[in-house]
């Protein structure tokens, strides 16, 4: 990025409201909330949000200008609005994926933009594996591929190093023996059945990953929102400890002849703590229709300026090109 640019970046599009929203029967008990907004005929657009469980924020919606785009948000089972809240069972990346297609079949969306960040990112690739056909483009922000070296360096070893106060308050309140492994020790803890038994510890697990989320202060980064904790920290153990539910480690950055014929954009902050920028380097040396922006000056979170900055000039370079 040039200097000029630096002065004078793209921020998000208005504050606009759905012009419809729904709840989207996909079985096994579970029900997802949807919402569209922007131009019922514009480009289709579906935005895949973070976590697993971090639900959909509306913020979401202001990547993509609305006089062009047909905004699709939804959220992913077991969080946000829908139901059953903060539910584990029957919730794997396979069973996500087939929501997306339920919901895009629902829709009468033919083919969209796929547009994701952090796990946002992860579901993406792997719905672009499963149904390459009904992917236009894809727009990718702080990319994680659920690998064990991800996680290894979340939860093990790695970012500690760099956060040891952080680190702190997270394995503090474990035991010796918990601290050997503490995905496992936090995932046994937040399956309880009581929410007030475990409030405690989603708590602290929310506190970390917002401690090391962005290069500027978060003063909310402390004091995170009890019933997102609680969705994320379930949601997060229960996908990691499985390994994103996966077939192998590394498939989602080596498996990727499929994405020849999709353009792409990925956008990742230099000093992103949470998804470190080499998992977004191999996936573009292996994805040759991608072209990668790593911001100087950022790190994870989708709101630092030359994120955003990043992610609007991707797709209105998209709704420019597709629409």
């Amino acid at each position: 990025m040039d200097t000029q640019r630096r002065q004078h970046r793209l921020g998000l599009y208005p504050v606009i409201e759905p012009y419809r929203t729904g709840m989207l029967d996909v079985g096994e008990g579970h029900h997802i909330y949807y919402e569209e907004s922007g131009r019922g005929d514009g480009l289709p657009v579906i935005a895949l949000h973070g976590g697993p469980g971090g639900g959909a924020a509306p913020s979401m919606r202001r990547f993509f200008n609305p006089e062009l785009y047909r905004i699709i948000v939804f959220d992913q089972r077991g969080c946000g609005r829908s139901r059953p809240f903060s539910e584990v069972r029957a919730n794997d990346t396979g069973r996500l994926v087939s929501d997306i297609e339920a919901l895009r079949d629902a829709l009468g969306v033919e083919r969209w933009v796929v547009f994701g960040g952090s796990w946002g990112a992860t579901l993406a690739l792997a719905y672009a594996r499963a149904c390459p056909q009904q992917v236009m483009a894809m727009v990718l922000r702080g990319v994680f591929a659920c690998t064990q070296a991800e996680i290894d360096w979340f939860y093990r070893s790695g970012a500690n190093r760099i956060f040891p106060d952080a680190w702190q308050n997270l394995t503090g309140r474990l035991s010796a023996a918990e601290r050997e492994d503490v995905l496992k020790a936090y995932h046994d803890r937040v399956m309880r059945a009581s929410p007030q038994e475990r409030r405690a510890d989603a708590l602290a697990w929310a506190r970390w990953e917002n401690a090391l989320i962005s290069l500027v202060p978060d003063a909310d980064a402390s004091n995170p929102e009890p019933r997102r904790a609680d969705a994320l920290a379930r949601m997060e153990t229960h996908y990691f400890i499985h390994n994103g539910f996966l077939e192998r480690d590394g498939v989602l950055i080596e498996d990727t002849a499929h994405l020849a014929g999709i353009p792409g954009q990925i956008v990742q902050g230099r000093y992103d703590m949470v998804t470190p920028a080499r998992t977004a380097w191999l996936l573009a040396n292996s994805w040759k229709n991608a072209a990668l922006e790593i911001v100087p000056d950022a790190g994870h979170a989708a709101g630092e300026p030359g994120i955003v900055d990043a992610l609007v000039r991707a797709t209105d370079r998209f709704a420019a090109e597709l629409g």
